[in-house]
């Protein structure tokens, strides 16, 4: 956990200091100008290793203990990789319907993911918990082509992604939305979907997309419209 919350603190640090024009990306997130994912990720655990059984071994014990709430709560998870997840901490006023400039930059956030996360997960091609043990049943279904693309698990590279970008958006709800997005990379345990390491990088993952966007000069700009907009319905100080 210390570690998670070091990354958070290192994401939230950044979104609070004016960041200058000569470090932003001119477009958002482009594959070739991407940061080179064995720059910033450990390995998984090796196939095999005590660290890799001890993390299949969490990943079943998990799945045995779910109850029915719990998995219904992962598969609606694994089904929506979007904005309105953070709906059931931010309340009411979270209607990404009416408030467009928000749902611009969470469409932005959502958008950059599948191709940061790819450059990363064909770097590793760490195999599924559902190939690694046959008798694992995921939450939810799962596609050939997703098999050997276990870490880092981009559900949480999204999840952390928006947290951060949101986090910064509204301090005053950091803590909760951050909550979430644990809540979130959580649940593709509790689905089967991905194994421990592969969230803990989900989540070091995200935070350096949120803060590589943060960088981007439009982001910011329509970062800048989105808390104008979330401060009209109270949800920004």
């Amino acid at each position: 956990m210390k570690q998670l919350a070091t990354w958070t603190a290192v994401a939230l640090l950044f979104g609070a200091i004016p960041l200058l024009a000569k470090d932003a990306d001119p477009g958002f997130l482009k594959p070739s100008e991407m940061y080179d994912p064995a720059h910033f990720l450990p390995p998984p655990p090796e196939e095999g290793s005590p660290r890799a059984m001890a993390e299949l071994a969490e990943t079943k014990k998990l799945l045995a203990e779910a109850t029915p709430a719990q998995r219904a709560a992962a598969a609606s998870d694994d089904g929506n990789e979007n904005g309105t997840i953070f709906a059931v901490v931010l309340g009411p006023a979270w209607d990404l319907a009416k408030l467009p400039a928000t749902a611009k930059v969470i469409n932005e956030v959502t958008a950059s993911e599948g191709p940061f996360s790819d450059v990363a997960k064909n770097e590793f091609h760490r195999r599924r918990p559902w190939i690694v043990d046959t008798t694992i049943q995921t939450c939810a279904p799962h596609r050939p082509s997703q098999d050997m693309q276990s870490y880092p698990s981009g559900h949480t590279t999204v999840g952390y992604g928006m947290g951060v970008v949101l986090a910064n958006l509204m301090p005053n709800h950091a803590q909760a939305i951050l909550g979430r997005s644990a809540q979130f990379a959580e649940n593709r345990l509790i689905c089967g979907m991905h194994f421990r390491s592969d969230i803990v990088a989900g989540q070091q993952f995200g935070t350096i997309m949120a803060i590589r966007l943060m960088q981007n000069p439009q982001f910011q700009a329509d970062m800048a419209a989105a808390k104008t907009e979330l401060q009209a319905v109270h949800l920004a100080p």
